[in-house]
């Protein structure tokens, strides 16, 4: 026979079942791979602060590749309560989660390839929601407690406490628990700020200084103006409200973390779960190692809230 005619009816006969294979929807040997590769990663919202640093994330093969699949096909389901800045908040559209959890939430998602889906929801509901399989994980400023490890697992991403808001430049000079001998301290009144104070201010009694003096409100707000307004020295809140205020120019005030008050917050996950837990925890340790956790932190002007690496119920 004609080898150019042999030629033709062999390529015929590929064409033919290439054809046939396509047409029962048949895939090639490396679909997966086309399939993964297919995947458009999530672009952060515009007004998110560290929406550079996350773009630029690309994923992590080995760790995709161990990635559960339902998560693998369906995305990355988290959930977190929006109101608590820098954390958490909406975006100017008033439905758009930015901060620093929906931020390192979108970070460990492209870390491990997959999409992402950020909800809202009452922060007591979030833990049953997790443990339903309706959220893969919570992230949501959550303390990680023994309590909380007795129904899911955490992956502890940050070591949050209490910071005290001075002047820009801080002319009191105020450094730590110490300082705060002689000076006036503004608090919310009936809270864990106010439990401080009244500690830093026993301290101060017994090591036979000054005392301090404590003025008591009912929220933040009211507590900052009295530092603004140089009626207070300091103001003793949560170290990521006073981080929130001091990146606030108009404010003109400068966060202190108070040493010594730390505690872990971590990112929930169903305790069976233990595929998740173990991809969550090799994503956060990569964005550690490559410097981009770093990143988002600074971007949100958190940087003392940093670990060295993801330890799981760290807790105590």
């Amino acid at each position: 026979m004609n080898t150019r005619i042999l030629t033709t009816l062999t390529a015929l006969a590929a064409g033919a079942l290439l054809a046939a294979t396509a047409a029962c929807g048949a895939k090639p040997l490396d679909a997966g791979a086309s399939d993964r590769k297919s995947v458009v990663l999530d672009k952060a919202p515009t007004e998110e602060k560290a929406a550079g640093v996350i773009d630029a994330i690309t994923p992590d093969q080995d760790l995709a590749a161990k990635v559960p699949s339902s998560v693998k096909s369906g995305g990355l389901k988290v959930v977190s309560s929006i109101g608590y800045p820098p954390m958490e908040l909406f975006a100017t559209d008033g439905k758009t989660p930015i901060g620093f959890d929906p931020a390192l939430a979108r970070a460990i998602a492209r870390k491990l390839g997959v999409k992402v889906t950020i909800t809202d929801e009452e922060f007591n509901s979030q833990i049953p929601g997790v443990l339903s399989g309706r959220y893969d994980f919570v992230i949501s400023s959550m303390s990680d407690t023994p309590e909380r490890e007795g129904q899911i697992t955490f992956v502890d991403y940050v070591r949050a406490g209490a910071g005290l808001l001075v002047k820009k430049g801080d002319p009191a000079g105020i450094a730590g628990p110490k300082d705060l001998c002689g000076k006036t301290v503004s608090v919310v009144d009936n809270g864990s700020s106010l439990n401080l104070a009244e500690r830093y201010a026993a301290d101060c009694k017994k090591a036979g200084s000054a005392a301090v003096n404590i003025l008591k409100f009912p929220g933040d707000q009211e507590a900052l103006l009295q530092v603004t307004g140089g009626r207070a020295q300091a103001s003793i809140t949560d170290y990521v409200v006073a981080a929130s205020k001091a990146a606030d120019p108009k404010l003109a005030v400068d966060a202190v973390a108070l040493d010594g008050t730390e505690s872990p917050w971590g990112i929930g996950i169903r305790p069976d779960n233990k595929q998740l837990v173990d991809s969550v925890k090799g994503a956060l340790d990569s964005l550690i190692r490559s410097g981009e956790y770093g990143k988002l932190l600074k971007a949100w002007n958190l940087d003392k809230l940093a670990v060295q690496s993801a330890v799981i119920n760290g807790g105590k």
